[in-house]
């Protein structure tokens, strides 16, 4: 059976992704790979600064790859056609969905260094159509991740989101966000990328398997 190949730049999403699976899709078979540098240095010097790292660790996966860091995921799926490996940023289902749930669409990010690829993809999913991005970066969420304090980090999140006005459609940008879309209280629909991307990604596991 070909594994599927998670790429994580924190080890917080190996239990989240492990529980979706045995919920949604049991039996599955997930492989992490933890890389917290790649984030480091993304932030610090920008994503495209991690394109060697990433080459090289991508060229040695032998399996399907979710990349579930949005900071450098646009940059992992760049390398994927060189290389011959099926690679997934795990917030383009997500994306794909906000986009056709309405022109006005509301970013929520823990991490500055998010917001850009995130916009660009959601451009990218919109194509042809018109679509308003706005980008709100949450104040202080990440400092209390880094922490350890995640319910501090999703009681932020939750309240930035219940915030939001004007929208169509509400977008948690980085996956470790996803607990606050249950807890929003907003009227406005709040997406998360952990679920849908999981799904996406084990159909890709299945087309490189020759899987219908």
């Amino acid at each position: 059976m070909t594994d599927l190949l998670l790429l994580h730049t924190s080890p917080v999403h190996v239990p989240v992704f492990d529980a979706l699976r045995d919920r949604n899709h049991p039996g599955a078979a997930l492989r992490h790979l933890v890389v917290p540098a790649l984030l480091d240095r993304a932030r610090a010097e920008g994503p495209e600064s991690v394109t060697s790292a990433l080459r090289g660790l991508l060229a040695e996966a032998g399996t399907p790859v979710l990349v579930t860091c949005s900071t450098i995921g646009a940059t992992a799926e760049s390398l994927a056609p060189a290389l011959g490996v099926p690679v997934l940023r795990v917030d383009r289902p997500m994306a794909a969905a906000a986009v056709r749930a309405g022109a006005r669409i509301a970013v929520l990010a823990a991490l500055e260094s998010t917001l850009a690829p995130t916009r660009e993809l959601l451009a990218e999913e919109a194509g042809e159509r018109p679509v308003s991005i706005r980008t709100h970066l949450v104040a202080g969420a990440w400092d209390r991740f880094e922490a350890g304090d995640t319910a501090g980090y999703l009681a932020r999140i939750v309240e930035a989101a219940d915030s939001v006005t004007g929208a169509d459609v509400i977008v948690l940008a980085q996956a470790s966000m996803a607990e606050a879309a249950d807890l929003a209280t907003s009227p406005i629909p709040v997406l998360s990328s952990p679920a849908p991307g999981l799904a996406a990604g084990l159909a890709l596991r299945s087309a490189a398997r020759g899987v219908a």
